[in-house]
């Protein structure tokens, strides 16, 4: 049975860690370098990094950044924001990033995700996924939340597998912070109609959300940030606790 995943997520603005609930209330955690080396450290199986207002901002990514995160990890990195072309996912991956991740720029460009899977295969490619609920229905969002696309997530996710992504991020904007658990509904929804892994972000509180997580078909990861930036919860005890409950873990 394949390992399931947990993954750390390192949201950077001008060169620091920072975290928010529901994508506002944005604050100082830490500086990013340290933190990839910590839980490089403890034991994550994965680490996602994404400059969180590059595509606001209109600007590329902070590569200076992210080749000293990429130099503290010896785990698979996924890395994230402004990336709008080819030559974006290239100049990412030569700064050290395993995966490139696609938001924004996947939506501007409809043929981004197929470029990059030709290109650079769909196990490189991770469509990330920014939704949140609006009239009744799963919406997908751009520019760090900013902006509401109007897209259908399960459809867009449909699509994305379609045309190449290796894995989905779904991060629940409606529980991003809020410490209640997971999005259950809406990552049921989407995993009904793909078969690629999906990385589930928003919400996680304790390592009982993590267990109900996994509990539910199609869950290949679970991404949180701060339980593990505020040392609520310590990764080597979340995946003995996992591994306790019979969640196939990646043990040290």
């Amino acid at each position: 049975m394949i390992a399931k995943r947990i993954i750390p997520c390192l949201d950077v603005r001008d060169g620091r860690v920072v975290k928010g609930v529901n994508f506002e209330g944005i604050r100082d955690v830490e500086d990013p370098v340290a933190m990839a080396a910590f839980y490089n450290d403890q034991g994550a199986d994965e680490l996602v990094f994404y400059d969180i207002t590059a595509s606001a901002e209109g600007r590329s990514l902070f590569t200076d950044v992210l080749k000293r995160v990429a130099s503290q990890v010896f785990i698979p990195l996924t890395v994230g924001g402004a990336v709008n072309t080819v030559d974006d996912f290239d100049r990412v991956l030569k700064c050290g990033a395993d995966k490139v991740s696609v938001n924004s720029g996947a939506v501007a460009n409809r043929g981004l995700i197929g470029e990059g899977a030709r290109r650079y295969g769909s196990q490189c490619v991770v469509l990330s996924m920014d939704v949140k609920r609006v009239d009744g229905a799963y919406r997908v969002f751009t520019k760090g939340g900013r902006v509401d696309t109007g897209l259908d997530a399960v459809e867009w996710a449909v699509r994305g597998e379609g045309e190449g992504a290796g894995e989905l991020v779904v991060n629940s904007m409606d529980t991003d912070g809020v410490k209640n658990g997971f999005d259950l509904p809406l990552l049921r929804a989407i995993a009904e109609k793909v078969k690629i892994p999906i990385i589930a972000s928003g919400g996680a509180g304790n390592m009982q959300h993590f267990a109900e997580l996994f509990e539910l078909p199609g869950m290949d990861a679970g991404l949180a940030a701060s339980i593990f930036h505020y040392k609520e919860v310590a990764i080597p005890e979340l995946k003995a606790y996992l591994a306790e409950k019979g969640v196939p873990m990646r043990l040290a």
